[in-house]
């Protein structure tokens, strides 16, 4: 039997320079100084280091593990979401444990009931369940849902996304508004977009229509309504806000194939702003989101869950990035 040749922690340390304390510290992301912890890094990269994870947990009692919780992936926003959390926890030396609920309330709490278990250190959520409860002792972080005051919360400006998207398609010529979005049904930070666009219109005296569709529904409704509103070729809004980009890219298709022009008859918007893998720019005009920034505030605040404030709560900013469904020019952006 051949001897075991893998790199071990004294390999690491004696490559990089430091102390085998030093590079504890560093594997178990313990402060140290940014000069030895990059020394330690680029050692550990050099010599494909792996850190023994169990032999971790067992003496930390931890299992180095997050569970996220999302309700599907067929929607790029949840994909791209959890892609960066994904990275963010193992650039930590966590591992991600992926729960996809198919928005089934039991289904959630069955997650929840693995981490109360200690089968994973905590739980970074979006949740879809009406009814659900979760104490603060537990460590739990959700995005776009407010559960209490001890319940950290992580979110976009989804109230001031509204508002930039009216303030845009207003100041490009648009003069009769329709803001259209998909819901769940659960009250959470998303909802605030609609507000946004509308109190933006309001204030402009520019007139403005709100379609919600329940996600239980088909989106026939939606595509009926915005049929029933084009006659010989004109609609009658010349300015659309979608609650997603996914949704945009099919209302832009919808609009297509009924012969009206986008932008030139009809400027659409939508929200979240995921580059397409293929050619790394935006599929439409959009409301972007920092999805990467919103990943890195989700792991900071379930990995120091027991030393973060009760009731924290991150809204960070979002951009309007144009993208072909606006008549701007579709490379640069605006605040």
């Amino acid at each position: 039997m051949k001897p075991d040749t893998s790199p071990t922690i004294k390999d690491v340390a004696r490559v990089a320079g430091v102390s085998l304390a030093t590079v504890s510290k560093v594997i178990n992301n313990l402060p140290v100084g940014e000069k030895s912890r990059v020394k330690v890094e680029e050692a550990i990269k050099t010599l494909g280091y792996e850190a023994n994870t169990f032999a971790r947990a067992l003496k930390s009692s931890k299992t180095y593990t997050v569970a996220l919780v999302l309700p599907s992936l067929k929607h790029p926003f949840f994909a791209h979401l959890t892609d960066e959390l994904t990275k963010s926890l193992m650039r930590r030396g966590y591992r991600a444990l992926l729960m996809i609920t198919n928005y089934d309330p039991m289904a959630e709490e069955k997650c929840f009931a693995m981490v109360r278990s200690n089968k994973a250190d905590g739980a970074i959520a979006l949740t879809y369940s009406p009814d659900l409860t979760v104490s603060g002792k537990m460590p739990l972080v959700t995005i776009d849902r407010h559960l209490g005051d001890d319940v950290p919360c992580v979110s976009s400006d989804n109230y001031r996304g509204g508002e930039l998207a009216a303030k845009k398609l207003i100041g490009l010529g648009c003069r009769s508004l329709l803001h259209l979005r998909v819901t769940s049904g659960v009250p959470g930070e998303p909802d605030k977009r609609g507000a946004g666009f509308e109190f933006k219109c309001a204030a402009a005296g520019v007139p403005c229509r709100t379609i919600i569709l329940s996600d239980r529904e088909s989106d026939l409704p939606l595509f009926r309504f915005v049929e029933e509103h084009i006659c010989n070729g004109q609609p009658e809004y010349d300015g659309i806000f979608c609650g997603s980009d996914l949704l945009a890219c099919q209302i832009l298709r919808f609009l297509h194939e009924h012969g009206v022009s986008v932008p030139e008859q009809v400027q659409i918007i939508g929200y979240d702003g995921i580059p397409d893998r293929m050619t790394g720019s935006v599929s439409c005009s959009t409301i972007e989101q920092p999805i990467a920034h919103m990943a890195e505030a989700s792991v900071d605040l379930i990995l120091n869950f027991n030393n973060t404030s009760v009731g924290a709560n991150i809204c960070l900013p979002v951009k309007y990035v144009p993208g072909g469904t606006t008549r701007d020019e579709p490379q640069a952006s605006t605040e």
